[in-house]
């Protein structure tokens, strides 16, 4: 496998590395030693998969509280999408940042999100399948979200007008950590 940072401290583009012959290919999309030998989370507790029946589908920006903080290895297993990682950990050097990285079927890559890294995406055609490894079982009283287009962020969806769930529409504006502790 090949490991390509993002603009996202501590997150990657993983590309299988094919083995091509008159059949096909072969590659591995997983390696506990290799993601290990690169410092990144080896061990998975959960695989989930997401089916998204029509292009302009968008999920997220979802993340997990501690303790119970995710990292996670996302693929489009069908179609393509555009996958976006957002730096939520304000003690990083990419704080607020985000990354765009498209990923499809065709080109087998996935997308490394770190602890603390808000993730989500938006389909590009009908019929698209998301396939999710977790490193936590997960644990609904510390799931949170953002919202998708927070001015703060600047993220650029490609397709205007999302299908969205009601809960992901409705997600607050970012408030720091900072600021919430100052509220209370």
């Amino acid at each position: 496998m090949r490991f390509h940072p993002l603009a996202i401290a501590g997150a990657f583009v993983v590309e299988p590395e094919r083995r091509d012959d008159e059949r096909g290919f072969f590659a591995r999309s997983w390696c506990r030693d290799e993601f290990d030998a690169q410092g990144l989370e080896g061990r998975l507790a959960q695989c989930s998969v997401s089916f998204n029946t029509r292009r302009g589908t968008l999920r997220g920006l979802h993340y997990q509280v501690a303790p119970f903080e995710e990292v996670k290895l996302v693929r489009c297993t069908r179609g393509a999408i555009v996958d976006v990682v957002l730096d939520l950990r304000p003690d990083s050097p990419t704080y607020l940042r985000h990354s765009v990285v498209p990923l499809s079927a065709a080109t087998h890559g996935a997308v490394y999100v770190p602890r603390g890294v808000a993730h989500g995406f938006q389909t590009l055609e009908d019929g698209c399948e998301v396939f999710y490894q977790i490193s936590e079982v997960y644990a609904p009283r510390a799931a949170r979200g953002v919202r998708w287009n927070d001015p703060r962020f600047g993220i650029k969806w490609p397709i205007a007008n999302p299908i969205m769930s009601l809960r992901d529409r409705c997600y607050p504006d970012y408030a720091p950590p900072d600021l919430l502790e100052v509220a209370s």
